[in-house]
C-alpha cells in the first residue's frame, strides 16, 4: 500500500498504546501510518457513571463519524467498547490477539484481610464504574461498599493511591499493556471463570469503511479469526439481550480441548444478584441463542433443590437459588470425626507443601496446632478449601480448578514434583493427587479424620439433587432413594464415579464450588439433559 494511513484513536494512555501497537504492527507489514487523536463523549463527561450516559458508543461514536467522513482511514477500539452493530458503511476488519481478560483487584495494603474472599477488609470500599463488576462483586462479598470510579487507567490507579477507595477493580489487559507499577498494592488476579469479564474484554478491533476492499485485504495478516469466532459468541449474547456496555452482563467464550466453553453472568442491575450459566458445545453455531434461552422470563425453574451439605444463611448457593423462590433442602448425609488429638510435629519439620482436598481437612488439620516451616506452601483442591484456608489466616499458593482431580494432579505435579508434601485427609481418601506425582516426590499421607454415614436417611422429593462427595452418594443410595425424573448434579468426577456405580446419570459443574454448583442448577431450567 503506497499511502500513509491515518489511525483514529482516543487520547488516553491506553488508547494511545493500542493505536501505536497497531501502527507498529502495520509497519511490520510495510504499511506506514500516523495517529489522529479524537475526543469522545466518554472522555468529556467524567462526572457521571457510565450507566447514566445517554445512548451507546460512548467511546467510539466520534471515531466512527470521522471514519465515515473520510478524515481517518481506520479506527482502533477496545473491542468491548463497540456497540454490537456497526454503523452503516463501517465494518470490523481486524480482531487482535486477546490479552488475558481477567480482572485485577488492587487493594491498599492496610486494607487487606486474607481471611476474606478476595482479600478486601470486611465492609471495604471498592471503586468501579461497571455494573457488571458491581453485581458480581456483591454476589461474592455482599458486605462491600461499591462506589463509582471513572477516569483513564492511570487516573483510576492514582485515585486508589490517594486513598479515595480501599480497593479498585480494573481490567488486567490495560495494566499489562501500560506496564504500570503496582508494587505498593496487594493485587488479586481474578480469573475470567470466577468473575466473568465484559464481552470482548482484552481484544482490540480495527474498524474501517466497508467499501475499502484494498485496506481490508492489506490488514488481514493482523487478523485472528479464532479470536474473532469466540468474541462473536460473546457479542451475539450481548446483542440478543439488547444491551450496551452498562448492562450488568459478563460473557466469556474460549475453546478448550476442541469444545467451546462459555461462562455467562447477568443481573437485572448493579445491585441485583447475577444468574450464572456455564455451557459447553462442539460448535459456535446457535450457541449464543442457546445461552440467552436459559434467561427467558418464562423459563421453567425447579421448585426445590436438595444439596448434601449444610449451608449458611449467606452462602452463595443459597442466595443464587432463593432469588428465584427455589426451596433449598440442605442436609449432610454424613458426619466427620477427628482421628487424632495430638500431632507429631517432627514429620512436618522439612515439609515443602501441605495439600488439602477438602474443607474438613483444613479444619481438622489446624485444630491440631501444627508446627510448620516458614517456607511451607499451601495447595488446595477447589475454591471451598481455599476459602477455608484463607479463614485460617493462610495464603493459598496453588488452587486446583475444575472437577477432574486427575487434571489437577498433573498440573500440581508440574510445580511440586521432587518436593516433600503432606496430605491431611480423610481415612479413606482416594489419593487422587498423590497418584499424579513423580517417584522422587516424598509423600506424607496424614489421615486426620474419618467419615461416618448417617443411618435412616430420608428421601427427598426435590427435582434436582446435588451431591457433594462420594460418601454422601453412598449414604443416599444404600437404599436407592432416587425418584423418577429427579436430576442429579455431582460436585466432581470422584462423586460422579460413585453415582455411576449405582447406574445414575448426572451433570458436572465447571468448578467444584458453590458458584459452579449454582451454575449447574441454573443449567437445569429446561429439566433436560440435552440442555
Amino acid at each position: 500500500m503506497d499511502r500513509t494511513l491515518i489511525i483514529g484513536t482516543r487520547g488516553s494512555d491506553l488508547a494511545l498504546w493500542q493505536a501505536n501497537f497497531v501502527k507498529d504492527s502495520l509497519a511490520a507489514i510495510n504499511i506506514n501510518a500516523e495517529l489522529k487523536i479524537i475526543k469522545t463523549q466518554g472522555d468529556r463527561i467524567l462526572h457521571l457513571s457510565l450507566d447514566k450516559l445517554e445512548g451507546k458508543g460512548f467511546f467510539t461514536k466520534e471515531l466512527e463519524e470521522e471514519l465515515l467522513a473520510g478524515t481517518i482511514d481506520l479506527a482502533v477500539h477496545s473491542h468491548k467498547d463497540l456497540p454490537t452493530e456497526n454503523p452503516p458503511g463501517l465494518s470490523i476488519a481486524v480482531v487482535s490477539e486477546r490479552e488475558d481478560p481477567s480482572e485485577l483487584l488492587l487493594i491498599l495494603k492496610d486494607c487487606v484481610d486474607l481471611h476474606q474472599k478476595l482479600s478486601v477488609k470486611y465492609g471495604g470500599t471498592v471503586g468501579t464504574s461497571s455494573n457488571r463488576r458491581k453485581a458480581q462483586l456483591l454476589a461474592l462479598r455482599p458486605d462491600l461498599e461499591i462506589q463509582d470510579l471513572r477516569g483513564n487507567v492511570p487516573t483510576r490507579v492514582n485515585k486508589l493511591r490517594d486513598e479515595s477507595y480501599d480497593a479498585i477493580m480494573i481490567a488486567k489487559a490495560g495494566i499489562s499493556r501500560l506496564g504500570l507499577d503496582l508494587s505498593d498494592f496487594h493485587v488479586e488476579d481474578i480469573k475470567p471463570t470466577e468473575l466473568v469479564p465484559a464481552p470482548a474484554q482484552g481484544a482490540l478491533a480495527i474498524q474501517i469503511r466497508e467499501n475499502d476492499t484494498e485496506l481490508f485485504n492489506a490488514l488481514q495478516p493482523l487478523n485472528h479469526p479464532d479470536v474473532a469466532e469466540e468474541l462473536a459468541v460473546e457479542r451475539s449474547v450481548l446483542k440478543l439481550f439488547g444491551g450496551g456496555c452498562h448492562m450488568p452482563l459478563g460473557c466469556y467464550c474460549r475453546k478448550e480441548d476442541g469444545k467451546y466453553q462459555v461462562f455467562t453472568s447477568k443481573a437485572d442491575d448493579g445491585d441485583g444478584f447475577p444468574d450464572r450459566l456455564f455451557l459447553e458445545a462442539p460448535t459456535t453455531l446457535g450457541l449464543a441463542e442457546s445461552i440467552v434461552s436459559y434467561y427467558a422470563k418464562d423459563r421453567l425453574m425447579p421448585q426445590r433443590v436438595f444439596i448434601s451439605r449444610d449451608l449458611s444463611e449467606h452462602s452463595y448457593f443459597r442466595r443464587a437459588l432463593e432469588k428465584h423462590g427455589i426451596e433449598i433442602e440442605a442436609r449432610s448425609l454424613i458426619r466427620t470425626v477427628p482421628m487424632i488429638t495430638k500431632l507429631d510435629n517432627y514429620i512436618l519439620k522439612n515439609v515443602d507443601w501441605v495439600f488439602f482436598s477438602s474443607k474438613n481437612a483444613v479444619e481438622y488439620f489446624f485444630q491440631l496446632n501444627p508446627l510448620l516451616p516458614k517456607k511451607v506452601k499451601y495447595g488446595v483442591m477447589g475454591a471451598g478449601s481455599a476459602d477455608m484456608l484463607r479463614r485460617k489466616g493462610h495464603t493459598v499458593d496453588y488452587t486446583g480448578e475444575g472437577v477432574d482431580t486427575v487434571d489437577v494432579a498433573a498440573h500440581f505435579a508440574e510445580i511440586a514434583n521432587g518436593t516433600t508434601i503432606v496430605f491431611p485427609s480423610a481415612e479413606a481418601s482416594l489419593r487422587s493427587i498423590q497418584k499424579g506425582l513423580s517417584a522422587d516426590t516424598r509423600i506424607i499421607d496424614l489421615p486426620i479424620y474419618e467419615t461416618i454415614l448417617e443411618g435412616n436417611i430420608q428421601e427427598t422429593l426435590a427435582e434436582v439433587l446435588v451431591f457433594t462427595s462420594p460418601s454422601n452418594v453412598e449414604a443416599y443410595f444404600v437404599d436407592n432413594l432416587l425418584q423418577p425424573d429427579q436430576k442429579i448434579i455431582a460436585i466432581g468426577k470422584s462423586t460422579g464415579k460413585k453415582l455411576e456405580e449405582y447406574g445414575v446419570r448426572y451433570k458436572l459443574p465447571y468448578s467444584p464450588d458453590e458458584t459452579g454448583l449454582a451454575e449447574a442448577v441454573f443449567g437445569t431450567i429446561c429439566l433436560s439433559y440435552k440442555c
